[in-house]
């Protein structure tokens, strides 16, 4: 789960997604093995209770984006070293 979360954020971070510059939730999951797809709605959630995405609704659907409030703290997390993934 922990591996997962690092690899949203990840994503999030190489697409360059902090701040105004939104993308949609549903199209988190794209990119991970296709049973994996509940997994990571569910911790692009709790990530957004964590308030370190941010997210925006809209007359399409929900929009999300990195906190660039929280960004030292997402950097943390992403270059932790974490032995249980590996």
């Amino acid at each position: 789960m922990n591996s997962i979360k690092k690899a949203l954020l990840r994503k999030l971070v190489y697409m360059n997604k902090w701040g105004g510059n939104h993308t949609s939730f549903d199209n988190l999951h794209k990119g991970f093995p296709p049973h994996l797809g509940k997994e990571v709605k569910k911790i692009a959630k709790q990530l957004v209770k964590e308030k370190l995405l941010l997210s925006k609704p809209t007359s399409y659907g929900l929009e999300v984006s990195l906190n660039s409030v929280k960004s030292q703290e997402i950097k943390t997390i992403l270059f932790s070293q974490d032995t249980k993934s590996l």
